[in-house]
């Protein structure tokens, strides 16, 4: 069973792509600003390749840097951190990814972090896209045990002061055994908000956009055992120990 949400003051959330955390559990980050947790968003690219128009690749970057802000406040977070550097479709979990996750864990220092699941999710292939899986692993070695390893590149202590944090739990996203579902019902015109925020990545859905979320969001909560009518986001939580 995850903490208690009392027992919470600061939440990270790391992704690979702008919109990754909004499809995967924007409704739950809604639900953590009104419990009065501090959350912070970490894109560790900025989905260049994304976009289904003839939107010039140069410009890319910024759109979906400006939709991912505006995404995130839709749903109240303001703290929104892009990593440079990392090609959108070439993520891999380096040790440079990991170290820069790592900076971001020290300095934000969360009790409980978000992020894409590194194990590969057969039955629904299109969960586990290589960014997200890469997203994913670094995080999880970024938290356990770099961020609380002091001899984990002992530079961020040395040149940024950065000292060791420990993360007590991992929170993942479509993950093929999930054990934690979150119920998302009040939450839910927020997430189709912060969703139509990604015009260029959703624009093209129209008012099927709602409709699939609805739709997805109902058949997570059935899968976690809620009452009919509910909507549901599902993660499977792992303490750190």
């Amino acid at each position: 069973m995850p903490l208690p949400d009392s027992e919470i003051e600061r939440v990270l959330a790391v992704a690979a792509h702008p919109d990754d955390i909004d499809f995967g559990s924007a409704a739950t980050m809604a639900g953590f600003v009104a419990a009065g947790i501090e959350v912070t968003y970490l894109l560790c690219t900025y989905g260049d390749q994304g976009g289904f128009d003839d939107t010039p690749r140069e410009q890319m970057p910024v759109i979906r840097e400006a939709e991912q802000r505006a995404a995130a406040a839709a749903v109240g977070v303001q703290d929104v951190r892009f990593l440079s550097g990392y090609r959108d479709g070439w993520l891999e979990p380096t040790f440079e990814l990991q170290r820069d996750i790592c900076r971001v864990i020290r300095q934000v220092r969360p009790q409980r972090v978000l992020t894409a699941s590194p194990d590969r999710f057969w039955d629904r292939i299109g969960a586990s896209h290589p960014d997200h899986l890469a997203a994913g692993e670094a995080t999880v070695r970024a938290v356990y045990p770099a961020a609380r390893n002091p001899f984990s590149w002992p530079e961020l202590i040395d040149e940024e002061g950065l000292q060791p944090w420990t993360v007590q739990e991992i929170w993942l996203s479509a993950h093929p055994e999930a054990n934690h579902w979150v119920d998302t019902t009040d939450h839910f015109a927020k997430k189709v908000s912060a969703l139509k925020a990604h015009v260029s990545q959703t624009g093209q859905l129209g008012d099927e956009l709602e409709a699939r979320l609805r739709q997805w969001g109902t058949l997570t909560a059935a899968a976690g055992g809620l009452d009919d009518g509910r909507l549901a986001e599902a993660f499977r939580v792992i303490a750190t120990g």
